[in-house]
């Protein structure tokens, strides 16, 4: 009887310490740490978004897409947000689906120089060497792009890998490379400073694009769909969030990427647009990211939508 008492006092101890409904974690890669349109997991986080949606993100970040899909092949992350480009890593055998768009055209995206070069117009760009996160990367395209509608072909500027912010603002200030295409926000901080200078967005070269996605591990997708979907809400009600609190959202994304409100306050108003409100796949875009892939040797032929995304969580709807 004592025996049956004390496997009783067990089992209510236990009870009592491991809560009813306790959170679904999910790993969740950056593709960058310093980009604003990746601080929305910041935001979702304190603000409670994914909670209400019972799951806890464990969030890293990496030194551009290729890395991140590394991780994601290596069973390191469950989500990765990520490059549209980047979806061509799913036809080079990555195990992991896109599963939303997350922002349209790369507004959030910009062609910097070091400031005391004599390059101010984007003409000045041919011949140049700009620096990009990684191969395969929407850095590593948008150089190309623009190459592309300029006609300049191989004299045109020269793309070279360096990863993050950290590397890419050692090499160019010791002039190994002449500038770095990357996030808007850090080219006006910078700017600031008289470090580096923007010289062009990458709107004018960019239209009918997926600029970011959500990459899901298929064996994610296929045991936990609820979390994925979950994530997802969180994710969707953390942007219609943002966007009718601009004071907050500034608050928290600006210590995430350790800029000065006022240049949040900027890249706010220029890139709050950018993110998809229900995460669907706008198929002119995806033909875009289909001749990206070509343009830039990632593919030999364009590969089934298939093969690269999944729309079974979609359309999102936000509660707010």
């Amino acid at each position: 009887m004592r025996g049956y008492f004390r496997a009783f006092l067990i089992g209510f101890v236990a009870l009592m310490v491991t809560p009813a409904g306790a959170a679904e974690k999910l790993r969740v890669g950056k593709a960058v740490a310093f980009a604003w349109t990746f601080t929305p997991i910041e935001v979702g986080i304190q603000t409670g978004q994914f909670a209400k949606q019972g799951i806890e993100l464990d969030v890293s970040a990496f030194g551009g897409d290729a890395k991140m899909q590394q991780a994601l092949t290596a069973d390191s992350i469950d989500i990765g947000i990520g490059s549209g480009p980047g979806m061509a890593f799913m036809a080079k055998g990555v195990p992991a689906k896109a599963v939303a768009a997350m922002a349209g055209v790369p507004r959030n995206m910009a062609v910097m120089v070091k400031y005391d070069l004599p390059i101010k117009t984007v003409d000045d760009l041919k011949g140049k060497k700009l620096g990009v996160t990684t191969v395969g990367s929407l850095t590593d395209w948008i150089g190309k792009r623009i190459n592309s509608l300029k006609g300049w072909g191989s004299s045109g500027i020269t793309t070279v890998p360096v990863g993050g912010m950290g590397p890419a603002r050692a090499v160019v200030k010791t002039g190994q490379i002449d500038g770095y295409i990357g996030a808007l926000e850090v080219g006006y901080a910078l700017e600031e400073a008289k470090e580096w200078r923007v010289i062009t967005t990458a709107t004018p070269f960019v239209e009918n694009f997926i600029t970011h996605v959500f990459f899901v591990r298929e064996s994610v997708i296929a045991e936990r769909p609820q979390a994925v979907r979950a994530f997802l809400k969180g994710w969707f009600n953390t942007i219609a969030f943002m966007k009718a609190n601009k004071d907050k959202t500034v608050e928290i994304t600006a210590k995430v990427v350790n800029l000065k409100p006022s240049v949040i306050s900027r890249a706010y108003d220029e890139q709050i647009g950018i993110f998809t409100t229900d995460g669907t796949f706008d198929p002119q875009a995806v033909a875009m990211l289909k001749k990206s892939f070509i343009e830039m040797g990632l593919l030999k032929e364009i590969p089934e939508d298939k093969v690269l995304f999944t729309t079974q969580f979609l359309p999102v709807k936000a509660d707010m």
